[in-house]
């Protein structure tokens, strides 16, 4: 799997090429989150996001498909006593209705086949009036490919689409997401942080 080898230059890759953007989209999240919030984050990967969300929730649980990802999460893990780590689908996760006040969902969606029935997902598990927050990385403009998003693509890592900012913000207005508000890191591949507050969407696509 790639993921699960990829997991092992991850964070030394990210913080190299794009350290900025790495570091900023935890702390930016990290804004977006109280101190009695129970959190779930899915494709948490080696923990970028989780290291800043721990120290300001309740409790925050981090998961992942990649088995390679979270040994590398679980390293980190040990630093909070709030925190665990376990293995998850984001397409069809275990937890009950409305349980998170906050979920987050990092650097996944342009990954799966059907990220609108992910994020209806990430609904369902989230509390009524809660926020989730999606993280993405995205090209600079016109929707074009980026070279470092080429490269990655052809090393297994396995993109359905690709997104500007606009294509972005379409993506979940076509959702049924109306209000969702959006915050950019920007740098060598910029991430937008879609922030939606989790009233019942008008129309979702499965």
């Amino acid at each position: 799997m790639f993921w699960d080898k990829a997991a092992l230059v991850y964070d030394f890759f990210e913080k190299t090429y794009n350290g900025k953007v790495y570091r900023g989209t935890g702390m930016v999240v990290a804004e977006e989150i109280g101190a009695d919030d129970v959190v779930l984050e899915c494709a948490c990967g080696t923990g970028a996001i989780s290291v800043f969300v721990a120290p300001v929730c309740a409790r925050l649980t981090a998961t992942d498909f990649s088995e390679g990802m979270l040994k590398r999460v679980a390293k980190k893990a040990k630093y909070f006593t709030n925190m665990e780590v376990m293995r998850a689908d984001i397409t069809k996760l275990s937890f009950p209705d409305n349980c998170f006040d906050k979920v987050i969902a990092g650097n996944v969606i342009h990954l799966l086949d059907n990220p609108h029935a992910a994020v209806k997902e990430l609904a369902r598990v989230c509390k009524t009036g809660g926020k989730i927050i999606i993280p993405t990385y995205i090209n600079k403009k016109n929707g074009k490919t980026g070279k470092m998003a080429a490269l990655l693509g052809k090393a297994g890592a396995g993109f359905k689409r690709q997104f500007d900012l606009e294509s972005y913000q379409r993506f979940f207005l076509e959702a049924g997401y109306k209000d969702v508000t959006y915050r950019l890191v920007d740098g060598k591949m910029p991430c937008a942080i879609a922030i939606i507050k989790n009233e019942k969407p008008s129309e979702t696509k499965a």
